[in-house]
């Protein structure tokens, strides 16, 4: 797999979140920033994305997924531009 095709399948499975995804083969970086993780914990969050790519999970096409999630105030927090005045 692309990572073109992961954000794909990602955007068509979980709505209002942005996605940012690397890596190739079967091992893949994802970013998630969306609403949708406000009030959930870090493990739900992950759950959410690993059952979104659960069929390419348990086909193989996907094998090491490593997982970064936030909330659009958490990624505004993160900015190396949130500290400038």
């Amino acid at each position: 797999m692309q990572p073109d095709e992961v954000k794909r399948l990602l955007e068509a499975r979980i709505e209002s979140c942005e996605f940012q995804v690397q890596g190739e083969g079967c091992n893949f970086q994802v970013t998630a920033i969306g609403d949708v993780f406000e009030g959930m914990t870090p493990v739900k969050r992950q759950q959410l994305i690993y059952a979104a790519l659960s069929e390419e999970i348990a086909s193989g096409a996907l094998h090491a997924i490593s997982i970064r999630t936030m909330t659009p105030a958490q990624q505004a927090d993160a900015s190396p531009d949130s500290d400038r005045a």
